[in-house]
């Protein structure tokens, strides 16, 4: 991928700030594996803009795909660490929605770490 500058905000948006990437992370945090379980993440994600953002994180080391099953090939993905690591930049960016877009929740799954981010209480 080539860099538009050597910004690391610009750099980080090219490889992590379209529109559906951050959302693929956060579903991939919450358990979903599989292309099925991924297209069930209530934004609608059309089949083909999933697989392009899934071949797109692979590329950028983000996930990796493994076969799970062979007829035909179906693959499960996993976040890398340095795709884990966008899990901070998602809670930021969730923080800064439920604080200022009313009518905004955070999920079940990320209840308990939102709570220890708002309460200032540390996960180390």
């Amino acid at each position: 991928m080539k860099k538009r500058s050597s910004c690391p905000a610009a750099c980080a948006l090219d490889v992590a700030g379209d529109k559906w990437t951050l959302l693929v992370v956060r579903d991939l945090l919450r358990g979903r594996h599989t292309f099925k379980e991924l297209l069930t993440g209530g934004e609608g994600i059309p089949t083909n803009i999933l697989a392009d953002r899934l071949k797109k994180m692979e590329a950028a080391g983000l996930i990796e795909a493994t076969p799970y099953q062979d007829k035909p090939v179906r693959w499960r993905y996993e976040l890398t660490a340095k795709g884990r690591e966008l899990d901070e930049v998602l809670g930021a960016v969730a923080r800064w929605g439920k604080k200022h877009i009313r009518g905004t929740r955070i999920a079940q799954e990320f209840r308990l770490e939102y709570r220890k981010i708002r309460d200032g209480i540390s996960g180390a």
